[in-house]
């Protein structure tokens, strides 16, 4: 049986891929720590970890996407360029 292929995303997507992923998994484990520190590791543990994901999540997605352009300059202030070939 022939294995089963997905159509991927254009480059063009790169940027609201990246934020998507990043987004969803920063903001599901801050939800886990933040919530075990303010409610403790209860019956509803699962339950409020959910609720704050939520939020969270969308939050965290615009967000990331907002300082995108602010975060790539201040990676190119900070990282040195490669060495361009001479030609």
């Amino acid at each position: 049986m022939p294995k089963k292929s997905f159509r991927k995303l254009p480059p063009r997507y790169t940027p609201i891929v990246f934020a998507f992923f990043m987004s969803s998994i920063m903001a599901f484990l801050m939800c886990l720590i933040i919530t075990a520190v303010n409610a403790g590791l209860n019956s509803h543990y699962l339950t409020n970890v959910w609720r704050a994901y939520q939020i969270a999540m969308p939050t965290a997605f615009v967000c990331v996407l907002s300082v995108r352009p602010l975060v790539m300059l201040l990676v190119r202030w900070s990282v040195q360029q490669p060495a361009q070939p001479h030609q």
